[in-house]
């Protein structure tokens, strides 16, 4: 059995696009908690 047979499979199609948009999911959450969206600001940071 081949690479190509192997990955036609439905059951390894369906863990590697689970697996793909996981690690999509993670790098946007990531990405959204870097960009500080919910953190706060010092209000008194220029005195």
């Amino acid at each position: 059995m081949n690479l190509r047979t192997w990955a036609r499979h439905p059951t390894v199609k369906f863990i590697l696009t689970t697996l793909f948009y996981f690690a999509i999911m993670v790098i946007l959450i990531y990405l959204y908690d870097y960009s500080g969206v919910n953190h706060s600001k010092f209000i008194y940071n220029e005195f």
